[in-house]
C-alpha cells in the first residue's frame, strides 16, 4: 500500500543526493561522495548579513551517517541488472512519475517493461507484470517460496484478520472463512440482497421528486446499498443506511483503508522504531474506526449469547458455531477464537462495502459514457426479466453480456491496484534472481492496461469478455480479485451483489453524463482504486411505475 506524498521531487534531489544529469547516480555512488550535494563553502544570510557556514567534524560524520542510512539499500537492483526509476534519499521511488501510485506504476511499465525495481521508501520492491512469472509467483510456488505481504505490523486490533495473517495462521483462518462464501451460501443470502435492492429503488424514486431527470452523486446511492447488504449478511442487522446516508457505519468504513500518511512515512523510513510504535498502540488503520466496528460486533455477540440465538444463518453465527479458544497445536483443526472472529467480521464488513460500492460507481460512470453498451445491456435485462419482472438468482447468473460489462469495468478499475507477496527464500524465476525477503509487487492496474495483452487498453470494450473471446485471455493478465489459493474469498459474493443492484437500477433508469461529470476522472492517490471526487451523473427514468411491492 502506497500513501500520498507531497514534496517537490526536483528540489529534494538537488538538496540531498549526489547527482549526475539531474538524477541519482547509484552506480558511481560511493560513501566519499556524500558531501557532493553540498558546496564546500556557501554564504548565507543571518540577520541580513552574509556569513560562511563551517561544519564541525562531528556534524559531517553525523550528516554522512544519515546520508548513508537514507539510501544504503538503493544498489540492490543495479547488482541484479534490473532496470527501474532512480530513487531519492529516504523516499525511494514512491510516486516518481505520478502522485497517484497506480498511475505511477503505469508510467513505470511504459518506461521499463514488465519487470522493474522500485523502492517503497527505503525498502526494495520488485514489480512483476510478466504473465509467466505471475503463474509461478501466484500459483505454482505460492506457498513454497512466497507468502502474502500485507502485514505492515502496525495493524492494531486487526493483527489476525485474514488479509493480514501469514502462512499457517492465514491458512487456518482462511479455511474457516471460505465456507461462508460457497455458491450454496451465496444463494441463501440472495434474498437479503433482493430486499436491499428493492429499498435501493424506493430510495431512488423518492430522490427523483417526480422528475424525469435528476443529477445524483452515485456513491451516495450504491454506498448505503452495499453497507446494508454487508451488515445484514454478516450479522443480521438491518442498518437502513439507504435512508440514513449519514450512518456512522458509512463514515467509518469510508476512511478505514486510508492510511495516515505521517505514520506510514515514519515506519517506512525508520523501521527500527516499529517495536516502539507497536508498544504505543499506533496503527495504520484509523483507531476510531476499528474501535467502532469492534464495539458493534462485540455488542451483537454479547446479545446473542444472552438470548441464546443459535438459529441465525449469517456469517458471524457461522464462525461462532465452529468456535474454539484452544491454543497452539490443539487448535490447528479447530475454529476461530473470540478475537479472530471479531477481526474477520470487522474486515469483511468494511472491505466488502468499499470495493462493491466503488465498483458500482465505476459501472454507472462507464455506462453513462457508453450509451450504446448500456442500451445493449438493458436489452439483455429486458429479455431475461420481461416487464421489469423479479430478478432471480439463476437468471442473473446466466446473463452473458452483463458479465462481460462487469468484467471489462473491473479490468479498467480493479478494486486493488496492487497485489503483494514476500519471498521466503532466494529463487530464480525466468532467469531473474529474487532475493530472500524481497517484496514482489504485482501492479494490477498497469497489468490490465498493457497494450500487448489488451489491444486499445484505455477503451471500454465489453466484447473482450464475450463467450467467444474470453477463452483467448491469459488468466494471469486479468487479476481484479487475484488468482490462485490466495485470491479474494468474497469474489463471487461481491459479483452477485454488484450485478443485482445494476440490473435493478437499469430496469428502471438510464445513466447519463452531465456538466458535473468529470471526464476524465481524477483518481484518488490513497488506498483502493477510486475517484478523487464523487462521481455525479444524471439519472433518467426509462418509464414511470410506482414501486409498491418488492420484485
Amino acid at each position: 500500500m502506497t500513501a500520498k506524498f507531497l514534496f517537490n521531487h526536483q528540489s529534494l534531489e538537488h538538496q540531498c543526493l549526489p547527482l549526475k544529469g539531474g538524477k541519482l547516480n547509484i552506480k558511481s555512488y560511493s560513501p566519499q561522495e556524500t558531501t557532493r550535494c553540498y558546496p564546500k563553502e556557501q554564504p548565507h544570510r543571518v540577520h541580513g548579513r552574509a556569513s560562511v557556514f563551517k561544519a564541525s567534524p562531528n556534524s559531517l560524520v553525523s550528516a554522512s551517517g544519515k546520508d548513508r542510512y537514507g539510501h544504503w539499500t538503493f544498489g540492490v537492483f543495479d547488482k541484479l541488472g534490473i532496470p527501474g526509476p532512480k530513487p531519492m534519499m529516504y523516499w525511494g521511488t514512491v510516486n516518481r512519475y505520478n502522485q497517484v501510485y497506480y498511475l505511477d506504476d503505469n508510467e513505470c511499465a511504459k518506461k521499463y517493461g514488465r519487470v522493474w525495481g522500485s523502492y517503497e521508501l527505503r525498502r526494495p520492491m520488485l514489480a512483476v507484470m510478466d504473465p509467466e512469472m505471475l503463474k509461478i509467483i501466484l500459483v505454482k510456488e505460492c506457498f513454497t517460496f512466497f507468502t502474502n505481504r500485507r502485514n505492515f505490523r502496525l495493524n492494531g486490533d486487526l493483527y489476525d484478520a485474514v488479509n493480514v495473517a501469514e502462512d499457517d495462521q492465514w491458512r487456518r483462518i482462511r479455511n474457516h472463512v471460505t465456507p461462508s462464501f460457497t455458491s450454496g451460501r451465496i444463494k441463501e443470502m440472495f434474498s437479503i440482497m433482493q430486499h436491499h435492492s428493492h429499498k435501493l429503488l424506493v430510495r431512488l424514486q423518492s430522490k427523483m421528486d417526480n422528475k424525469e431527470v435528476k443529477v445524483i452523486t452515485i456513491k451516495d446511492i450504491f454506498g448505503p446499498y452495499s453497507m446494508d447488504v454487508m451488515a445484514n449478511c454478516v450479522f443480521s442487522v438491518d442498518l437502513d443506511s439507504i435512508n440514513e446516508p449519514s450512518n456512522p457505519f458509512i463514515t467509518h468504513a469510508s476512511k478505514i483503508l486510508r492510511f495516515p500518511v505521517p505514520l506510514f512515512l515514519f515506519q517506512g523510513c525508520f523501521p527500527i522504531f516499529l517495536p516502539l510504535l507497536e508498544l504505543l498502540g499506533l496503527s495504520l488503520f484509523p483507531k476510531s474506526s476499528t474501535t467502532f466496528f469492534r464495539a458493534v460486533v462485540e455488542k451483537i455477540r454479547a446479545e446473542r449469547n444472552e438470548s441464546s440465538k443459535k438459529n441465525l444463518a449469517d456469517i458471524l453465527q457461522n464462525f461462532i458455531n465452529y468456535q474454539t479458544n484452544k491454543l497452539g497445536k490443539e487448535r490447528e483443526n479447530q475454529g476461530l477464537n473470540d478475537h479472530e472472529i471479531l477481526s474477520q467480521v470487522t474486515m469483511l464488513l468494511f472491505a466488502g462495502y468499499e470495493t462493491s460500492a466503488t465498483t458500482l460507481a465505476f459501472l454507472a460512470y462507464t455506462l453513462a459514457r457508453h450509451p450504446e453498451v448500456m442500451k445493449s445491456l438493458q436489452q439483455e435485462i429486458d429479455l431475461t426479466f420481461p416487464q421489469k419482472g423479479p430478478v432471480q438468482y439463476d437468471g442473473l447468473m446466466q446473463m452473458e453480456y452483463l458479465s462481460s460489462v462487469v468484467d471489462e469495468c473491473l479490468r479498467l478499475y480493479p478494486p486493488a491496484a496492487r497485489l503483494e507477496r514476500m519471498t521466503k527464500e532466494t529463487l530464480k524465476v525466468k532467469g531473474i534472481t529474487i532475493p530472500k525477503n524481497m517484496i514482489v509487487m504485482i501492479p494490477v492496474y498497469a497489468l490490465h492496461r498493457d497494450p500487448e495483452l489488451w489491444p486499445d487498453p484505455e477503451e471500454f470494450k465489453p466484447d473482450r469478455f464475450s463467450k467467444e473471446n474470453k477463452q483467448s485471455i491469459n488468466p494471469y493478465a486479468y487479476l481484479p480479485f487475484g488468482i490462485g489459493p490466495r485470491n479474494c474469498l468474497g469474489m463471487r459474493f461481491a459479483l452477485v451483489m454488484i450485478k443485482l443492484a445494476l440490473v435493478k437500477v437499469l430496469q428502471n433508469y438510464n445513466f447519463l453524463i452531465c456538466e458535473e461529470t468529470e471526464i476524465p476522472l481524477k483518481m484518488h492517490p490513497e488506498g483502493l482504486v477510486g475517484p478523487l471526487q464523487p462521481i455525479k451523473l444524471k439519472l433518467q427514468k426509462r418509464s414511470f411505475n410506482s414501486i409498491d411491492e418488492e420484485n
